[in-house]
């Protein structure tokens, strides 16, 4: 049987990246796949027949996870049109960087919308219908960053270590539920962002991961099946690297 064979599952922000390879793995381990993007119709279309493809149900909701009303909105339909939701990933992420004096409140706020009050938002409206079936695996994408720092991205930092402590507290409150809490922290990862990036650049980062080499999608996702699937049943509260050694 596929590790999550029959389960409902939310990724936000699945159009491209890690959100795009988790939702091809799950689909491939047997979930029904629900999806958000916010601008490409076309590409959220494609993905959808990709994933009902591999034999599951599948559909991509415009919405932006970072609004409260869209948010409650997305979890009503997602009951509606699938009639359970069990699997969250709390995806949708990104950057806008720049070192402190030059950042501006319009940098700081949109990514703390996009990153960190989108966890919040989906959280909250779906933890009542999780709570009431007593089951759930809710996944918080954070990042090393969040646990590091890094020079020029103090909003993204601030919104991923605002993951991890969002995560612990969720894992705290909804455990007598049944319902799991945990956070994944991507180092590297290869995506279409960092293919833009100078050789140079990502060669002086290969050089600081003990592995030798970006992480790749795939990578993350794997470690997402596993913390959605019955296998990871007694872990919660939990904050786990993928980053081939970055940090220790």
């Amino acid at each position: 049987m596929k590790a999550l064979q029959g389960k409902v599952a939310l990724i936000t922000g699945a159009s491209r990246g890690i959100g795009l390879g988790i939702a091809r793995k799950f689909a491939a381990e047997g979930a029904d796949v629900a999806f958000t993007y916010l601008s490409s119709e076309e590409k959220a279309r494609a993905l959808e027949a990709e994933l009902q493809a591999a034999g599951v149900r599948a559909k991509g909701y415009k919405s932006d996870a970072g609004n409260y009303a869209e948010a409650e909105s997305l979890i009503n339909a997602i009951i509606a049109d699938f009639g359970d939701l069990e699997i969250i990933v709390n995806n949708a992420g990104i950057t806008k960087d720049g070192l402190l004096l030059r950042m501006g409140e319009e940098q700081w706020d949109a990514v703390i919308d996009t990153n960190l009050k989108s966890v919040y938002n989906i959280t909250k409206h779906a933890a009542r219908h999780l709570m009431k079936n007593r089951r759930g695996s809710i996944i918080n994408m954070s990042s090393v960053v969040g646990r590091d720092g890094n020079a020029g991205q103090s909003n993204y930092s601030a919104s991923k270590a605002g993951v991890i402590g969002f995560t612990q507290s969720i894992a705290k409150e909804l455990g007598s539920r049944n319902i799991r809490c945990n956070a994944i922290a991507p180092g590297f990862i290869q995506t279409e962002m960092t293919d833009s990036l100078d050789p140079k650049v990502i060669e002086e980062w290969n050089k600081m991961i003990p592995l030798g080499r970006a992480g790749s999608t795939d990578d993350v996702a794997n470690l997402t099946i596993f913390l959605a699937s019955d296998a990871s049943a007694y872990i919660t509260g939990q904050v786990i690297n993928v980053c081939g050694g970055l940090q220790m």
